[in-house]
């Protein structure tokens, strides 16, 4: 099990994140009932769980309670965050921007990539997250972001 190196935000300093096991699903299943009208089934979870060449799941844990968790699929040069969810009593503590954080590296924004809706898309890297070209990249990026979606 390795330590997230976290964010630069207030954020509970015993969170902990894991890669998701079967051992945890009864934790995640609870909270996947509690934030989804139609939660996914435990059939479900494994099946994705399984599938480690193109897919990553992770939980947060503070101490023994599991208090959120998230996916992401991957497929080439792109990725698709498949659920994340949090906790509803830890919510507003940047619990899913923490898990978010540990499932990509944003680099990018593609304008009206999602021809349908117009929507933008997160442009994704696995390069060296520590340099300091990421976070000037980072920085450009939070600052295209629509109100509502830039941190605190």
């Amino acid at each position: 099990m390795r330590r997230s190196p976290g964010i630069t935000v207030d954020e509970p300093v015993e969170l902990e994140i894991a890669r998701m096991r079967r051992r945890h699903l009864k934790g995640v299943m609870a909270i996947e009932r509690q934030v989804y009208p139609r939660p996914w089934s435990p059939n479900l979870f494994l099946s994705e769980m399984s599938e480690l060449r193109n897919r990553s799941y992770l939980v947060a844990r503070m101490g023994r309670e599991l208090v959120g968790y998230g996916g992401i699929m991957c497929y080439g040069e792109e990725a698709h965050v498949t659920t994340i969810a949090v906790e509803p009593d830890y919510h507003r503590r940047k619990i899913g921007t923490r898990i978010l954080f540990e499932l990509v590296q944003p680099v990018g924004i593609r304008k009206n990539y999602y021809q349908e809706t117009g929507e933008d898309a997160v442009v994704m890297w696995v390069d060296n997250v520590r340099s300091r070209d990421y976070f000037e990249q980072l920085d450009r990026i939070i600052g295209q972001a629509p109100d509502g979606i830039r941190p605190d």
